[in-house]
């Protein structure tokens, strides 16, 4: 079989692209919220729960255009949407770990004293109280909708293009790097974090050799966040998140090698051409 020629900067235009998608979606979302609520102002009002899930909606409805837009062809194979050698306690795994990894790192955060910085903290207070329908809405937007979307574009397209130029682990911190300078604020904090779960949710792709555990990760993780985010369930005191970070490491340690272990290893599927 002929070796392919690494042409990988295609896939960061369509990266860059992506960005200006977000941006112009996102100056949409804010007229219209603008034209709901005219008497608030637009800063206020990107700072309410209407804002947060416009800003989201508008951020997901840029990556997939660009997709739908950019790259061709839309094929699942390339975009590993397929079922991958994942077995059901890989993906309980797979899921578990980044649970443990989020709340170990958010757990660090309040012991470093970065909890209160950024955007963060922004989510945290706007979500704070939410319930009734605004909590379901919430659920589908961030967990459903935002977890969803990124995966697509990330691990299903943006690292499985690097992966046909690139070794896995450079596929893999390449993507990671693009997911969270997409998460940046002020603080770092959010990048930061975004940075870490990215890896590890890289690191899920390449074991199963599918997108899809990482959209049930992704999605499970951001659920739970918002619910646990609106009802309050937090965890509070320094000695309570110590024992969250070195139980939540532990666990995502364990969780990782049960993933490399018990992910089966599949031949490579037969790909259509890229005209992208």
């Amino acid at each position: 079989m002929e070796e392919r020629v690494g042409r990988p900067w295609h896939v960061f235009a369509t990266y860059l692209a992506a960005v200006a998608g977000i941006f112009a979606t996102t100056g949409v979302a804010v007229e219209v919220l603008h034209s709901v609520y005219p008497d608030v102002p637009e800063l206020t009002l990107v700072r309410t729960l209407p804002g947060l899930l416009a800003g989201s909606l508008a951020a997901s409805a840029g990556l997939l255009l660009t997709l739908m837009l950019v790259v061709r062809p839309l094929d699942p194979v390339r975009f590993r949407l397929l079922p991958g050698g994942e077995t059901g306690s890989t993906l309980a795994a797979a899921v578990l770990g980044l649970l443990a990894l989020g709340q170990a790192l958010d757990s660090l955060t309040v012991l470093l004293g970065l909890d209160a910085r950024g955007s963060l903290q922004l989510i945290r207070r706007v979500l704070e109280g939410t319930t009734g329908p605004d909590l379901f809405g919430a659920v589908v937007v961030l967990g459903v909708v935002a977890g969803a979307s990124e995966e697509i574009f990330f691990r299903g397209y943006m690292q499985a293009r690097l992966r046909e130029h690139w070794p896995p682990a450079l596929s893999v911190i390449a993507t990671s790097v693009s997911f969270a300078a997409l998460h940046v604020d002020v603080s770092a904090v959010h990048m930061v974090l975004a940075l870490a779960l990215g890896l590890y949710l890289g690191f899920v792709a390449e074991a199963t050799g599918s997108t899809l555990p990482c959209i049930v990760c992704h999605v499970v993780n951001n659920v739970l966040y918002t619910l646990q985010t609106a009802l309050g369930f937090n965890i509070v005191g320094r000695d309570a998140n110590l024992i969250a970070v070195v139980a939540g490491g532990a666990v995502f340690v364990a969780c990782a090698l049960w993933v490399r272990h018990t992910a089966v290893a599949l031949p490579p599927a037969e790909e259509p051409p890229s005209e992208d």
